[in-house]
């Protein structure tokens, strides 16, 4: 017989790379979708809490379980309001994006002093940056509402609020949307004044970090045998003569979690304001009690417990997707109970 090529499929994705920590804890939301008749947020943020699971009839005529009851997993997400401290407004030219003005309410919260030093402004100023604002808008203005989050309102053990970004949707009336903006300056945005249940939604978030770990547990690859010199939990060969240097192919040493990921098209069965209904005895392991509202989302989502998650509207929409309100049956209380 001739010699056989032997056929390896490579150890571990090459899609994520360059697998390093992630610049921030909260996430960062690089695109948004305008999709909407109507001014509204384009996203939200909440705290993981845990996660159960619950009985629903399908709902979905394309599924080969249409009206059916299912049992799935969802993850509980923790939504506190998000107050909204300011207004960025963008412009954008042939080089990209910049900034021509912000506002910012005159009511902050106590706690926001723990993050970031709090300007003095006067309302004078505050007319006079709007005018100058509503003169700069065009065609190309991008309006973002700047948000506090409250993680005091959680039995999170952490009163430093983090502040986020969320884009307004664009339906080519910026002025329209900088006064809806404007007119909620200061207010709380609950969940529900941005989500619907039943729609599909995207999560961005940071995995659970797991520190520097070796090529065996961050690719997958073999063990070799006792007999092989030197090492086992490494590569054999790093690679040929030429080119004289490892390529970045190779399964190395390095980080592993901690990375920023985002999953697309997680459905939110419900959105809460009726703690008692999901809270299990004692609370969620990890995580305690949940307080005020909540979401469940369809699945898991990455991040350990009590880790900020977004949520925006999903930029790459589903036609054959039907929006209904899910017709949940059942909510498992039990999951998290210590045993």
């Amino acid at each position: 017989m001739g010699h056989r090529k032997k056929h390896a499929p490579r150890h571990g994705s090459l899609a994520f790379l360059p697998r390093k920590r992630a610049v921030q804890i909260k996430g960062r939301v690089r695109h948004w979708l305008d999709s909407l008749d109507e001014i509204k947020f384009l996203g939200f943020a909440g705290f993981k809490a845990g996660m159960t699971h619950i009985t629903y009839i399908e709902d979905q005529k394309n599924s080969p379980y249409y009206g059916k009851e299912l049992m799935k997993p969802v993850t509980i997400i923790e939504v506190p309001p998000l107050i909204l401290i300011g207004i960025r407004v963008y412009n954008e030219d042939e080089y990209g994006k910049y900034i021509i003005g912000e506002l910012y309410t005159h009511e902050f919260n106590n706690y926001l002093s723990r993050k970031i030093n709090l300007p003095n402004l006067e309302k004078k100023e505050t007319k006079d940056n709007k005018k100058e604002i509503l003169k700069a808008l065009n065609k190309t203005s991008e309006i973002r509402g700047i948000f506090q989050t409250q993680p005091y309102k959680t039995s999170i053990p952490r009163k430093k609020p983090d502040i986020i970004e969320i884009k307004i949707n664009s339906i080519n009336q910026p002025k329209d949307e900088f006064n809806f903006t404007y007119k909620n300056l200061g207010k709380e945005i609950k969940a529900r004044d941005v989500l619907t249940e039943g729609e599909l939604v995207d999560v961005i978030a940071v995995t659970k970090g797991k520190g520097f770990q070796g090529p065996v547990k961050r690719f997958g690859i073999k063990i070799l045998t006792r007999k092989n010199s030197k090492i086992k939990r490494a590569v054999a060969c790093i690679g040929p003569w030429h080119p004289a240097r490892v390529l970045y192919t190779v399964p190395r040493a390095g980080q592993l979690g901690f990375h920023q990921r985002t999953e697309y098209h997680k459905r939110i069965m419900q959105i809460g304001e009726n703690e008692e209904e999901i809270n299990p005895k004692g609370g969620f392991i990890r995580y305690g009690k949940i307080r005020g509202d909540y979401i469940l989302l369809l699945g898991s989502i990455p991040g350990p417990k009590k880790r900020l998650v977004r949520i925006r509207k999903t930029i790459r929409p589903s036609r054959s997707f039907i929006l209904n309100t899910p017709e949940i049956t059942f909510i498992s209380r039990e999951s998290q109970q210590r045993k």
